[in-house]
């Protein structure tokens, strides 16, 4: 494996550029003295643009992983209205200097957040015929980030369109994108990350790497919880405390190169700041034991 590993302005509850509880300077320099080599960019503009952004990272030895992006591909109209922001997002990625193409930051493809979607046996998805339409989005997008010299990757992510195994690969069959594979938001829409790791394997470019609980998700679900509280209530645990067979997905990832990105997704209010970074800390030292 040739890994460089990542944290993420998720961990820390932060969604939106204004009011984060967390100056970037703070959140990369705290990250940089636990270990992580980069960072995904959180919400766009947080870390900055330009030049701010790209001083930003010199300054504290960090490195940009890429960033969540996400657009309606089921609906052309609102497809079409959002490519402005991935552009903008893109010029901010194509922005940073790259010493390494595989370590490049990857614009991650997702889908917005579908209230009606949960990995339950019976939320409705993306009706048969409508796949043809949403794919081809999909791959205007990531032809878009190729355009612009990056190579994008699209993140299946719990409570969306694209949320469980054959939905993915479904996807996978009507696109060339590559895939981030994240280990908790799959191992909650009942799939096994252990077999996706390796057989996605030729598609997959980068790795969201988390534990998760199906318990505690499936507890919350029963009590009618939609997915910020699924996230509010700690299903997305640290490394090593979930249900996850880590230390499998990465001997499947054996051959592996590219960013690993540590997350554990957490709510927008009320983190405990200190708590959340001696977990980050926790995380490395677990990759670390882990050879890492």
């Amino acid at each position: 494996m040739a890994i460089k590993v990542a944290n993420a302005p998720v961990n820390f509850g932060i969604y939106r550029v204004n009011g984060a509880p967390l100056g970037p300077d703070a959140l990369l320099y705290a990250l940089a003295d636990a270990g992580y080599d980069g960072v995904d960019s959180g919400p766009i503009g947080y870390l900055g643009t330009g030049g701010t952004l790209v001083e930003r990272l010199a300054r504290t030895g960090m490195v940009l992983a890429g960033g969540w992006i996400d657009l309606r591909y089921e609906d052309a109209d609102e497809f079409a209205a959002g490519l402005g922001g991935l552009d903008a997002a893109l010029t901010v990625f194509a922005s940073v200097p790259v010493d390494d193409p595989r370590f490049a930051p990857r614009p991650t493809l997702a889908c917005p957040d579908h209230p009606a979607r949960f990995a339950d046996g019976v939320a409705p998805g993306l009706p048969g015929e409508e796949w043809a339409g949403f794919a081809g989005r999909v791959q205007e997008a990531a032809d878009r980030c190729r355009d612009r010299g990056l190579e994008p990757v699209f993140h299946p992510h719990l409570g969306t369109l694209v949320e469980t195994p054959e939905e993915v690969e479904r996807l996978l069959d009507l696109t060339d994108v590559s895939l981030c594979l994240d280990t908790g938001h799959l191992w909650l829409a009942g799939g096994d990350p252990v077999t996706a790791a390796r057989r996605w394997r030729d598609r997959i470019r980068q790795v969201h790497l988390k534990d998760a609980s199906r318990e505690i998700h499936d507890r919350i679900r029963g009590e009618g919880g939609d997915l910020e509280a699924v996230v509010a209530g700690g299903a997305f645990t640290p490394l090593g405390a979930g249900e996850v067979n880590l230390r499998a997905v990465l001997r499947e990832l054996d051959g592996y190169e590219g960013w690993l990105v540590v997350e554990q997704d957490a709510p927008a209010y009320g983190q405990d700041l200190e708590r959340v970074l001696d977990d980050q800390r926790a995380n490395r030292a677990w990759l670390r034991a882990h050879g890492v």
